[in-house]
């Protein structure tokens, strides 16, 4: 072969891996968890829809409010009626007005079946108690529009530079600002909740039976997790999303048994997390599949390396 031939093949191969890197998914990043190293991207910091992603940050808004607040997740909570008109259509338990739920199963509900009817209510009174207490601009708010300011809030904190929620749920509304975010940004978000031990044991059940009450009597709901990647090859999170104008979504969590390295008679102990962000794909399960391979096969090769801080371009 020419060595102008051989140029042309190896063009071309480059050429077919971007396009099927591309058919993959819109954007995605593949992150360490650990120090946020950018093992790999492609197109990161694209603003997109992230739908139900959104609810990674209604959850840890609540948990993180909870935590501070001294809020029992085991006392309940009214479905208010504005929870029904607000989410869309998306209520998979039949919610109904004046039902009585448990914070913490409101949390499962929202995390594992992406209801909206229970991030909704979670918002509700969250919201409330923030607008409360914050006073001056929150005061003229919402008890939802102060919700959502409290996950912008929390999304600066931690380096979400290309993010705007609007609901704790993540549908597009008809009119007002649109939501967005990045596969970057995504990425920043998922660490920081999955480093929470109580946002991690939410978001890792495969299933959960939760219960409400209505006019005194106690229903009882088995939930299923959307991300059917949970328990298989490390996955223990984080999230699914799916509308037209996001595509299909996905967030998964994945960790090895930690690496352990004795120097002397120190013991270094690292821990193995991935991140993989999957935005704007037409198979999520299969696109996180493949990028999840190839995400440990990256962190092979950059622990391998010392883990070099210097993170290579995006594509």
């Amino acid at each position: 072969m020419s060595h102008a031939l051989k140029i042309l093949f190896v063009t071309a191969i480059l050429i077919n891996i971007g396009r099927a890197e591309a058919q993959v998914a819109a954007s995605y990043a593949l992150t360490d968890n650990v120090t946020g190293y950018v093992l790999d991207a492609y197109k990161p910091d694209d603003k997109r829809q992230v739908a139900s992603l959104t609810k990674i940050a209604t959850a840890k808004v609540v948990l993180d409010y909870a935590a501070k607040a001294g809020l029992d997740l085991a006392q309940p909570a009214v479905v208010p009626p504005q929870a029904l008109t607000d989410s869309g259509g998306i209520n998979p338990m039949g919610l109904q007005a004046n039902d009585m739920m448990s914070y913490r199963d409101l949390i499962y509900a929202a995390m594992m079946q992406s209801d909206n009817t229970a991030a909704t209510t979670l918002a509700y009174y969250v919201g409330a108690a923030l607008r409360s207490q914050g006073g001056g601009q929150l005061a003229n708010l919402s008890s939802i529009e102060a919700f959502a300011a409290q996950m912008n809030a929390l999304g600066r904190e931690i380096g979400m530079e290309k993010t705007l929620f609007v609901n704790p749920h993540g549908l597009e509304p008809r009119k007002g600002l649109q939501p967005y975010s990045t596969a970057s940004d995504m990425a920043k978000l998922a660490a920081y909740a999955m480093k929470d031990a109580a946002f991690r044991f939410y978001v890792s059940q495969k299933e959960r039976k939760v219960s409400f009450t209505r006019n005194g009597q106690m229903f009882q709901y088995l939930l299923r997790n959307t991300n059917e990647l949970v328990g298989t090859n490390g996955i223990d999170g984080v999230k699914t999303g799916r509308t037209a104008k996001a595509g299909e979504c996905i967030i998964i969590s994945a960790q090895r048994d930690p690496e352990i390295v004795k120097q002397g008679d120190t013991t270094l102990v690292t821990p193995r997390r991935v991140t993989v962000v999957v935005l704007g794909a037409t198979d999520r399960i299969g696109a996180a599949n493949q990028l999840l391979a190839k995400a440990w096969g990256l962190y092979d090769q950059w622990a391998a390396a010392g883990r070099p801080r210097n993170t290579p371009q995006p594509r």
